[in-house]
């Protein structure tokens, strides 16, 4: 379902993304970890037609995020870390363009709102506006957005960053549900480690703008380490690369 080979993002001479592969298949959900400035925004930019790649290929869905980048922008919902919502626009009417925007059928789009709607909680706010919402209500309108579309492939992008502990269970419930079909490709980034093992049966884990670790959560954690343990370790040694010519990581809120 998503495939990316060699990928790499060049600023200057920054690199803030040196030849990450791989592939994941229809129905995964990967836990995407990574210290700040690993990369990990950088390469969700890019599979999500964002930003371009220095180097290398990806698809979304068979689709060439290059070649083809509006069916596949088409096969992606996306939850940046910041959701890409309008305050002055009521819950319904910013979903109803959204659909216009995703090229959902016109005969379907009511449908589509009212689905996402539901899923995401947010009936009983539809016709408030955006603006006027908490934090946490917003933060499932950025949910609704990704996936009013009903797309095959599900990226988020530190879905709880900023919420309290009532809202960051609310939200992780809705991400749970939405994974418990077996049916999205799901590829979620944070920082909280104890969400990824609610959540998540892989891990995938990059550093320096390298992967250096894609293996099963169940796998990682059979020795008896905890996930916290593998990602302290993993981000702190020096790999083999490492001792390679010497790059400098670009941070991830670079611009070209």
């Amino acid at each position: 379902m998503i495939e990316a080979s060699e990928l790499s993002k060049r600023y200057g001479e920054l690199v803030a993304l040196d030849r990450i592969s791989f592939s994941i298949p229809p129905g995964e959900v990967v836990g995407f970890l990574g210290p700040n400035g690993a990369g990990k925004t950088t390469t969700m930019r890019i599979l999500t037609g964002f930003i371009p790649a220095s180097d290398g290929s990806a698809s979304i869905a068979g689709h060439d995020i290059f070649e083809d980048p509006l069916a596949a922008r088409r096969a992606v919902g996306y939850l940046p870390e910041t959701p890409p919502l309008y305050p002055e626009m009521t819950v319904d009417g910013y979903l109803s363009y959204v659909t216009k925007l995703k090229d959902v059928p016109r005969g379907g789009r009511r449908a589509a709102v009212d689905r996402a709607l539901e899923r995401c909680g947010l009936a009983d706010v539809r016709r408030r506006v955006i603006g006027t919402l908490s934090k946490g209500y917003r933060q499932r309108v950025g949910l609704a957005q990704a996936i009013v579309h009903d797309p095959p492939v599900l990226i988020f992008d530190e879905p709880t960053v900023g919420l309290d502990p009532i809202q960051i269970r609310e939200i992780r419930e809705l991400i749970r549900d939405l994974t418990r079909e077996g049916t999205r490709t799901v590829v979620l980034s944070t920082h909280i480690l104890p969400e990824v093992e609610a959540i998540c049966r892989r891990v995938m884990i990059i550093n320096r703008g390298r992967k250096v670790v894609d293996r099963p959560l169940e796998e990682l954690k059979r020795d008896g380490a905890s996930l916290e343990e593998v990602f302290a370790r993993e981000t702190a040694r020096e790999h083999p690369f490492d001792e390679a010519e010497p790059t400098s990581s670009a941070s991830e809120g670079a611009q070209p």
